[in-house]
């Protein structure tokens, strides 16, 4: 974990080690959550402000409607996560791994995955906006039915990602190794590089009718 890091966030000195579990409706105001496991525990409904994740797993915990407002997560390990309809706000992921991650019609809002892994994560219907996804690896993520504005995937792998019926307004996938599974009209919205675009071609050509056959 990069202690340096924590130290230098804002509301670093406020922070108070949390040694209890999850509670529904519960309101964590600078709580430092540091190693461990917390497992098939109901957080649901409860607010996280200015709080601290570090080396610690979620397994099979339950935040649905959640509230989470300038929240730092490092090395942590979110396993089978039910998260739906919540809100992430000014939140920074570093190192973390996320797989079978539910967290559909959520809304994340200046949102940083910094070198993580995702993996089976569901975000149907979320709205992204101003998220950055730097160094990530991406696997068999699902975004069908999502919005997504002002996003970047620098220096990001992404694998059997889904597009369906997903909104993009100025995504940039420029920096991006690209594995697609995709509706032409999902696409809209994207920037892309001229090798990318060519690429992308027989999904395009095959969308609207062309049929490109060599002599």
């Amino acid at each position: 974990m990069a202690w340096q890091q924590l130290a230098d966030l804002p509301f670093a000195r406020a922070l108070a080690a949390h040694e209890a579990g999850l509670a529904s409706a519960e309101t964590y105001d600078c709580a430092h959550f540091d190693g461990g496991t917390l497992e098939d525990q109901d957080g649901s409904a409860s607010s996280f402000l200015e709080c601290a994740f570090t080396g610690v797993t979620l397994q099979e915990c339950r935040l649905a409607r959640a509230r989470f407002t300038d929240v730092w997560l490092s090395d942590a390990r979110l396993i089978s996560l039910s998260a739906p309809h919540t809100g992430w706000q000014d939140v920074t992921f570093t190192g973390a791994v996320l797989a079978g991650v539910e967290v559909y019609a959520s809304v994340l809002r200046r949102v940083t995955f910094e070198h993580c892994k995702l993996d089976t994560v569901n975000f149907r219907d979320a709205s992204l906006t101003d998220v950055t996804f730097d160094n990530c690896v991406l696997r068999n993520v699902d975004f069908g039915g999502a919005r997504i504005k002002r996003t970047a995937f620098p220096q990001s792998r992404l694998t059997a990602v889904k597009l369906f019926q997903t909104t993009l307004d100025q995504v940039d996938l420029r920096d991006a190794e690209l594995g697609l599974t995709a509706d032409p009209t999902s696409l809209r919205g994207a920037i892309v590089t001229t090798a990318q675009l060519l690429a992308m071609a027989p999904l395009l050509a095959d969308s609207i009718g062309i049929v490109v056959q060599d002599a």
